[in-house]
């Protein structure tokens, strides 16, 4: 179990609206940055659902248990055993049926907080859940397995898809990232883009030091990470946050007001760990609503060619980039076409990649009618769509 220093108390039911759905969340136990992104999709589920949220806890108890029941189901190769061995933990007992049950998980390796909801199977008519990443090289069968009970499974990475599928015996489909767009988009006021180009987590030393030695030299304001994470990985940059939507909050100001950003694929910096498997990461989607220009390595797959198919969407700039300084000069050329830029990245992502439209998926796929808040926000978003497009040039804020 990844995080850090684990909030008091318990596994606990916190009341949405008497919703028809119900979440289980690890934001408890799992507080890295890079898990802020899932907690916001919990937070639009529960906006436009009026959702109850299990957040489980105990972070120890549930680390051990998950230890026991993997010894018991290698020793053992049986599932309803192993589980029966394995230390019980805090749990919700529901007190009321739902429609759906949908958990999000920022990995594989959180499924045993499934035991955190006691009686789920029983009172949700269906089950659907949510992983962000489960890569190929990297699958915890014995968790998985865990899934048979639901009704269908996501992933939030297209390559693993068939596989997780072969394991759990259950229906698994690709749902792609998204973005609270509302959160992140500069409109309808425009804000100064006072910051030239933004550049956070995982990045290339190469192009970062180009970028340090412009913004010593008092040519551009650099907006970086100087944080990074403990351990052997120094590929990394993550950190621990208090509360993910204030992080979110933070990262989409900052990006409102940054010129250009630097997006990559995900693991951009670590292709030998997953096999050269190429995915979409957030980043896309955040710079995307924000307006931002990204620089940077996309995937080069169908998937991404499918949600980012306009003009310029990403500018190619290679991971390791020394000239990094000069492709910015040269685009800086060009207003018009970076003015445009900005507009069609937030059109979009305003009527694509708002976390709305991958809940409608869910809801579809579960055979499922989207509320009336779900339909408010999706009339906010086409709203927001249609003057990105009619905005008057924002070069002025370029």
């Amino acid at each position: 179990m990844t995080g850090g220093p684990q909030r008091p108390g318990g596994t606990r039911l916190v009341p949405g609206r008497r919703g028809d759905v119900l979440l289980l969340s690890m934001r408890q136990l799992a507080d890295l940055v890079g898990f802020s992104v899932q907690y916001e999709f919990e937070d639009v589920v529960a906006g436009t659902t009026g959702a109850d949220r299990v957040d489980a806890g105990d972070r120890s108890a549930l680390e051990l248990s998950r230890r026991v029941y993997k010894l018991a189901r290698f020793a053992t190769g049986a599932p309803r055993f192993s589980r029966a061995c394995a230390p019980r933990l805090s749990a919700v007992t529901l007190e009321r049926d739902y429609e759906l049950f949908f958990p999000i998980f920022n990995s594989a390796y959180e499924l045993h907080a499934l035991a955190a909801v006691a009686n789920w199977r029983k009172r949700c008519r269906v089950a659907a859940c949510f992983i962000n990443e489960v890569w190929t090289v990297d699958m915890p069968g014995y968790l998985l397995e865990l899934l048979s009970d639901f009704d269908h499974v996501f992933v939030g990475l297209r390559h693993p898809v068939a596989e997780v599928e072969r394991i759990v015996g259950r229906p698994c489909s690709y749902l792609p990232m998204g973005v609270d767009v509302l959160r992140f988009a500069p409109l309808p006021d425009l804000p100064p883009r006072a910051i030239d180009i933004c550049n956070i987590g995982r990045r290339s030393s190469i192009t970062h030091m180009a970028l340090v030695r412009l913004a010593r030299e008092r040519r551009i304001f650099y907006h970086y990470d100087t944080v990074a994470t403990r351990g052997f990985d120094s590929r990394q940059r993550t950190f621990h946050v208090d509360e993910p939507s204030e992080h979110r909050l933070l990262l989409a100001n900052l990006l409102r007001r940054s010129r250009y950003f630097i997006a990559n694929r995900s693991r951009v910096n670590t292709p030998d760990l997953i096999e050269g498997q190429e995915e979409i990461a957030p980043r896309f989607y955040e710079g995307a609503a924000a307006g931002t220009v990204m620089l940077g390595e996309a995937p080069r797959t169908d998937a991404f060619r499918e949600q980012f198919d306009w003009p310029d969407a990403v500018i190619w700039l290679p991971f390791d980039s020394p000239d990094v300084g000069d492709v910015i000069s040269e685009l800086d050329q060009d207003p018009p076409r970076l003015a445009r830029i900005r507009r069609e990245n937030v059109r979009n992502a305003a009527l694509r990649h708002d976390w709305v439209y991958r809940l409608r998926t869910v809801f579809e796929t579960m055979g499922i009618a989207p509320t009336a808040e779900m339909a408010e926000r999706e009339k906010r978003l086409s709203a927001l769509g249609a003057l990105a497009l009619d905005a008057a040039s924002d070069v002025a804020a370029a």
